[in-house]
């Protein structure tokens, strides 16, 4: 592909470049917030679509699943034909299917509507990031708002089920979408505004093949681990699911080793460090997908509390990330990226162990110090797990880098939700707690994981830094 050359953006006024940042915090404040909203909404929307928990996992992972698979197509997108523009078509598809999910007649048509969501937020992530990383040519500055924006993802994943709990009590489930159409119209208006158009200086090919293929591999094993509690493990549907997703991981794999300008770096994965960071992504929002849903569930079915007292009990967990989150970018500044994961997997082990033996009648404030550890833990784990993947890479390749563990943590996010639903499928309410069991040991071996990715987090030719989300 030739290049194209574009002209040198202005530098813009300090005050332009804090709205900037402002506007594009925002859109990802969204993303996150509705990865994460929805869940202390699940059993209204259960009762109010006639929709059992396998319907309840689809309305969730709809939207991690479409927002996993195109995180990195949008990016190159953006880079072809313009950021603001790939931005603001992001914000409208966001708004067009906030609008779908507010007015869902069937769980059939919610589920498609949250896909149409992804589909929008993968237009914002890493478009966003892009935009105030060309906006900000200061290091410093950059760095600063970089860590703002780690803040705010953090935050934004926390706050979701106080928020939905808030909404519920004096709404109902579809002012869980409603929200959104005014944070939309504000943002549109203020990108058209204050956002300068950006592109890069060389785009990319897009990567049609493999994006079909991630897609598909993505798509079938989160369906399978779905469905395999109604259709059978050893079912001769499950076996073709299992096949099929070994088919579409294999000619992914064939195609992106072949392609002169992959969807996906394979190569990155030959350096221990940037592998155990995607494993280490990947686990932590497994940790946090299992926690809120099984908090959710647990709360509402078993102890009869209401939404708002079920978002209200994550406030430790969304406290913990909120602070730690700033804290963990300015320890991996200085010292790298080893301590603040040893702490970030301390705290999500002891944090799940604190809940092997759940009951019915669990002391309420063994729950709120469980969910203030996993917050801890999950408010650490951001930064240095970012600054891992990136660490000691060329500039050109550590945007690629990013987008790979961007991707990780929203599939993170869908495995989590298919893997804690699977648990407790069926289960009546009084068995709930112990059916759920299994996914608190989980949320423990996730923090054991993170140990093993602080082993080699530190590569020979790193070099400390700020890390970006």
């Amino acid at each position: 592909m030739t290049a194209t050359t574009h002209p040198v953006q202005p530098v813009l006024s300090a005050r332009r470049r804090r709205t900037v940042l402002a506007v594009c915090c925002l859109s990802m404040f969204l993303v996150g917030l509705d990865t994460t909203v929805v869940n202390v909404g699940l059993p209204a929307i259960g009762r109010g679509l006639d929709a059992d928990t396998r319907g309840l996992e689809w309305i969730v992972d709809a939207y991690t699943l479409a927002l996993a698979g195109l995180l990195i197509s949008s990016g190159a997108l953006a880079d072809r034909f313009g950021r603001r523009r790939v931005f603001q078509s992001g914000l409208a598809v966001f708004g067009a299917a906030s609008l779908l999910c507010a007015l869902a007649p069937s769980a059939g048509v919610l589920v498609a509507a949250r896909a149409l969501q992804g589909v929008g937020a993968s237009m914002l992530s890493p478009v966003a990031l892009a935009i105030v990383v060309n906006a900000m040519p200061d290091p410093k500055e950059r760095a600063r708002a970089i860590g703002v924006w780690a803040s705010v993802f953090g935050l934004s994943m926390a706050a979701g089920p106080v928020t939905g709990g808030a909404l519920l009590a004096w709404l109902d489930w579809r002012a869980l979408f409603w929200i959104n159409t005014p944070v939309i119209a504000a943002a549109l208006l203020l990108s058209t505004v204050f956002v300068p158009e950006s592109r890069a200086p060389r785009a990319r090919r897009l990567d049609l093949p493999g994006q079909v293929l991630l897609t598909m591999a993505l798509a079938v094993v989160v369906g399978v681990l779905i469905e395999g509690p109604r259709i059978g493990w050893t079912s001769p549907a499950a076996w073709a699911g299992y096949a099929g997703a070994a088919a579409a991981t294999a000619g992914f794999v064939w195609v992106e080793s072949r392609r002169p300008e992959p969807l996906m770096d394979l190569g990155l994965f030959g350096r221990p460090a940037f592998s155990g960071a995607v494993v280490g992504a990947v686990a932590v929002f497994v940790a946090l997908s299992v926690t809120l849903l099984l908090n959710t569930l647990y709360l509402q079915h078993t102890r009869g509390w209401t939404p708002l007292a079920a978002g209200a009990a994550t406030l430790p967990l969304a406290l913990g990330a909120t602070v730690c989150a700033p804290w963990s970018g300015r320890m991996t500044g200085r010292a790298g990226p080893r301590l603040p994961l040893l702490l970030a997997g301390g705290f999500l082990t002891v944090g799940g162990l604190c809940l092997v033996r759940l009951t019915p009648h669990t002391n309420v404030l063994l729950l709120l110090a469980a969910y203030a550890l996993i917050g801890i833990g999950f408010g650490f784990a951001n930064a240095p797990i970012t600054n891992t993947a990136v660490n000691g890479l060329p500039p050109a390749r550590a945007g690629v880098a990013g987008a790979i563990t961007s991707t990780a943590r929203q599939l993170g996010s869908a495995l989590g939700i298919a893997l804690a639903g699977g648990l407790v499928t069926d289960t009546s309410p009084t068995g709930l707690a112990h059916a759920s069991r299994p996914g608190w040991i989980l949320v423990a071996g996730c923090g054991v994981v993170l140990f093993l990715v602080a082993r080699v987090s530190q590569p020979k030719e790193a070099t400390t830094g700020p890390a970006s989300p």
